[in-house]
């Protein structure tokens, strides 16, 4: 049987055995697929899986990784069909995102999968998920890098972990998904992504230089201590910020501390990205005094992004060696659909 897939196992709870500390990531999972998926594998696509080692725990996850998976991607590009990244949900989003930056309209198949329960244990949600996700690698063109996640295909640029204990662990807000897999799935082609977005291949991803550090993430909240502003603008390894605002993007506009952190930033030449920290949305700018003068003062809109993709879409701008002012210039361009225009 000619391997059409190939599965990068990089740790995560699907492959993940009990110990005495609790779940961990365990090698061996080629052989313990085989015996979860049975008689299932004869009427699947044929596949090989390439375990990285060490594997991770998804909350050890760092931009490195990013450029370790487009490098893998990038040697077995030609010999496959299609490619499933088998991650830990804890930070799939964030995966999901930067590899849909790193390869735009994909030329082949990439899709992300997990599970909420670990391959082998009862009522593991695992089985489904990696038979759903060989079918479709194997299939036609998707274009969009994905998450195959409780029956549906996921746009991954608008991915949301939104639960830690229910089987429909992701969700994409502000986006519809791209197939529903039931008895008969359903591709909704017209949400794929189009023509005229511009395909990359991996090769390019793995040569990136990302930096770690270099975004950071600053949820306004009442009250915020100003030792937090002065932290950021220290920092020289940090280059950009997103700025998770209340409701449509308002900002407390009478702290001085706040205010006074916007244009150090400015002047310091690091790229802010506001976005809301609601759920479905996205920001307004101008619709409320509270947000008006931002954009004056060079703060990107972020639209309906999500926190992840907003991070993830700077570590790659920031990672090819553009300017802040390039970050900000090609910051609105659409590369794989993360916001609505």
């Amino acid at each position: 049987m000619t391997a059409e897939v190939l599965i990068l196992h990089t740790g995560g709870t699907i492959g993940m055995v009990p110990g005495p500390n609790g779940l961990a990531p365990a090698a061996g999972l080629q052989q313990r697929i085989e015996q979860q998926l049975g008689s299932s594998l004869a009427l699947l696509p044929g596949f090989d899986l390439l375990e990285l080692d060490p594997l991770i725990d998804s909350a050890d996850l760092t931009p490195g990784h990013w450029q370790q998976l487009a490098a893998l991607l990038a040697e077995h590009w030609d010999r496959y069909r299609g490619f499933i990244i088998l991650h830990g949900t804890d930070t799939m989003a964030y995966s999901a995102a930067a590899l849909s930056f790193m390869l735009g309209a994909s030329e082949r198949n990439v899709l992300f999968t997990g599970s909420q329960v670990p391959l082998g244990l009862p009522r593991s949600d695992a089985v489904a998920h990696l038979q759903a996700a060989l079918q479709l690698a194997a299939g036609p063109r998707l274009r969009n890098v994905g998450l195959v996640f409780n029956n549906r295909l996921l746009n991954g640029s608008r991915l949301r972990k939104v639960s830690s204990q229910q089987f429909p662990a992701f969700d994409t807000p502000n986006a519809a998904p791209l197939a529903e897999l039931n008895i008969r799935p359903q591709l909704h082609s017209a949400r794929l992504l189009g023509e005229e977005t511009a395909s990359r291949h991996p090769r390019e991803a793995a040569a990136l230089d990302f930096q770690p550090g270099a975004v950071a993430m600053l949820s306004l909240h009442p009250s915020m201590p100003a030792a937090l502003y002065d932290a950021i603008l220290a920092d020289n390894a940090c280059k950009a910020v997103v700025l998770q605002s209340f409701g449509a993007g308002n900002i407390p506009s009478r702290d001085a501390a706040f205010n006074a952190f916007i244009k150090r930033a400015a002047a310091r030449d690091k790229v802010i990205v506001n976005i809301s920290q609601c759920l479905q949305g996205g920001i307004s700018p101008g619709a409320y005094a509270a947000s008006a003068g931002l954009q004056e003062q060079g703060v990107l809109n972020g639209g309906d992004m999500t926190p992840e993709a907003a991070f993830c879409k700077l570590h790659w701008l920031l990672a090819g060696g553009r300017s802040a002012a390039a970050v900000r210039a090609d910051w609105s361009i659409n590369l794989s659909d993360e916001r609505t225009l």
